[in-house]
C-alpha cells in the first residue's frame, strides 16, 4: 500500500505528466487519430521536460552566484527556498502531504466541472510545495489524521481554481487574449504587480518596444541581453567574493572566467526554457478544446509562470533585476526592524521578478514591468518573514517558503486559528466553499468566471 501511496505521489507531483495525461484526454475527447494523440501527448510531456531541464540550468548557475553574494557581502539569515523547505518537511508529513496532493487535485478538477471556476491547475510541483504548506499549517492548529486531510485537501483544490481566476484578467493582456491561466502559487504578487503597472503607466510603453539603435540591435535577441546583463551580476559577486570562495566553487577555475561562463550557461538555460514553452504551447492548448466542448466545459489550463517568458521576455530581464533590488532594500528593512533577515533568494526573484515585470509591463509597459516587479521583491521579502511564525517546527529551519501565495495562506490559516481556534480555519473554508458556489446562482457575462474578455 505505501509503494502505491509512493507512486501516486511522485505521479502527482510531475507537471509533464499531467499535461500529458489532459492533452491525451482532450484528443481522445476529439476524437484524433492515433498517431495525432500520441504527438499531441508527447509533446507536452517532452516541452515541460524541456521547461524543467532549462529552470534545473538556471538554478544550478544561480546557486553559486547566492553563495558568491552572501560571502562576499558577509550576510546571513533565512533563504526562501520551496524545495528545500519541502524536503525538510517530507521527513515529519511525507503522508499528510501526499494524501492532501491526491485529494486536491480531485477537488479541483470537481470544482471545474461543476462551478464557473473553470481552471485546472497543472502545475504538480507547486501544487506539491502548496500541500506540504497546508499539512504543516493545519497541524500546528491542531489538525490530525484524516480530518487534517480532508481539510488540506479541501484548501487546495479550491484555491488552485480560486486563484488563476483573481488574475485572468491580467493574465488575458499578458497572452493578448490566448486561452491560458497563471498556475503558480507566486499569482497574488504578480496581479498585484499588473494592478500597480496599470496605476503608474502606460501598457502603449511596452518593454518590447523599446527602440534600440542599429548597434545596439543585438540587445534584441534575448539570449545575448540576458547574458550580458548576468556578466555583471557574476563578475561584481565573484570580485566582492574573492578568489578563495569563488575557487572552492569553481574547482579551481579562474574568478573571472567562471563567473562569465556562469552567466552564459544562466543564458542558455533561459534560452532552453523558451523552446520548452513554445512546444508546451502549441499542443497543449489545441488538445485542451478537447477538455473544454467534451469533458468539462469551458476549461482552463493554469500553467506554470515560465510559460509566459516568451509573450514579454525583455520583461523577464527588467522583472529580474527589479525585483532583486526590492528583495536587497527588504532585507535592510527587515535588518534595521530587528527581524529575521531574509536573504533574497535568487531563484525565486527571477522566476517570480521576471513574471511580476510581465504583468506590469502588460498593464504600465516599462514603468510598470520595474515598479511592479521591485513591489514583488519586497513582497517575496516580508510575507516568508511573517511565515516563518506559523510553522510550527519547520519554523526553526533556516529556510522557509519563497513564493507569495505560499505566505499568504499560510499565514491567513495561522492567524485566523491563533485567535479563533479550529473554529477560524473551519470558517475560512466554508467562506472559499461559498465563492465557488454562489457564482452558480448569478448571472455573469460567461460561464468562466473572469474569462471573458482582454477587455476586462
Amino acid at each position: 500500500m505505501e509503494s502505491i501511496l509512493s507512486f501516486v505521489k511522485d505521479f502527482l507531483s510531475q507537471p509533464a505528466l499531467l499535461m500529458g495525461i489532459m492533452a491525451f484526454i482532450g484528443l481522445m475527447a476529439l476524437k484524433r487519430p492515433a498517431h495525432k494523440v500520441m504527438t499531441g501527448t508527447l509533446k507536452p510531456i517532452l516541452g515541460y521536460l524541456m521547461l524543467g531541464a532549462g529552470a534545473d540550468f538556471i538554478v544550478a548557475n544561480l546557486n553559486p552566484l547566492g553563495e558568491m553574494i552572501q560571502k562576499g557581502f558577509n550576510i546571513t539569515g533565512v533563504i526562501p527556498n520551496n524545495e528545500a523547505i519541502v524536503s525538510v518537511a517530507q521527513k515529519i508529513l511525507g503522508v499528510e502531504t501526499m494524501s492532501i496532493l491526491a485529494l486536491g487535485l480531485v477537488v479541483n478538477l470537481l470544482v471545474a466541472r461543476f462551478t464557473k471556476f473553470k481552471y485546472i491547475f497543472l502545475t504538480g510541483h507547486h501544487s506539491f510545495f502548496m500541500a506540504c504548506l497546508l499539512s504543516a499549517v493545519l497541524q500546528t492548529a491542531g489538525f490530525t489524521g484524516g480530518v487534517l486531510v480532508a481539510i488540506g485537501g479541501a484548501f487546495l483544490g479550491i484555491i488552485s481554481a480560486i486563484l488563476p481566476a483573481i488574475g485572468q484578467k491580467y493574465t488575458l493582456k499578458v497572452t493578448d487574449g490566448d486561452d491560458v491561466a497563471m498556475g503558480h502559487f507566486g499569482s497574488l504578487a504578480y496581479y498585484i504587480s499588473a494592478w500597480i503597472g496599470g496605476k503608474v503607466g502606460n501598457p502603449e510603453n511596452d518593454t518590447e518596444k523599446i527602440n534600440v539603435p542599429e548597434e545596439w540591435s543585438f540587445l534584441r535577441d534575448t539570449t545575448i541581453s540576458t547574458a550580458l546583463t548576468m556578466m555583471v551580476f557574476y563578475v561584481v559577486a565573484a570580485i566582492a567574493a574573492g578568489p578563495e570562495v569563488v575557487g572552492e566553487l569553481s574547482g579551481g577555475t579562474n574568478m573571472i572566467l567562471f563567473a562569465l561562463m556562469s552567466a552564459m550557461k544562466f543564458a542558455v538555460g533561459v534560452t532552453i526554457v523558451y523552446a520548452g514553452v513554445r512546444m508546451i504551447l502549441g499542443d497543449l492548448l489545441p488538445a485542451f478544446q478537447g477538455i473544454a466542448t467534451k469533458i468539462i466545459p469551458n476549461a482552463v489550463p493554469a500553467v506554470d509562470c515560465a510559460v509566459f517568458f516568451t509573450y514579454a521576455p525583455t520583461a523577464v530581464v527588467i522583472g529580474f533585476v527589479a525585483s532583486f533590488i526590492g528583495g536587497v532594500i527588504g532585507m535592510v528593512l527587515i535588518g534595521f526592524a530587528g527581524g529575521v533577515l531574509i536573504i533574497p533568494g535568487l531563484v525565486a526573484h527571477f522566476f517570480c521578478g521576471a513574471t511580476a515585470g510581465i504583468y506590469g509591463n502588460a498593464t504600465g509597459g516599462k514603468r510598470g514591468a520595474a515598479i511592479g516587479a521591485f513591489v514583488n521583491g519586497l513582497l517575496i521579502s516580508f510575507i516568508p518573514a511573517l511565515l516563518l511564525p506559523v510553522l510550527g517546527s519547520l519554523g526553526f529551519q533556516n529556510t522557509t517558503f519563497g513564493d507569495f501565495d505560499f505566505g499568504v495562506i499560510g499565514i491567513t490559516i495561522g492567524k485566523l486559528y491563533e485567535f479563533f481556534g479550529n473554529f477560524g480555519v473551519l470558517a475560512l473554508l466554508g467562506i472559499l466553499i461559498l465563492v465557488v458556489i454562489v457564482p452558480n446562482f448569478m448571472k455573469t457575462k460567461s460561464e468562466v468566471i473572469n474569462n471573458n474578455s482582454i477587455e476586462n
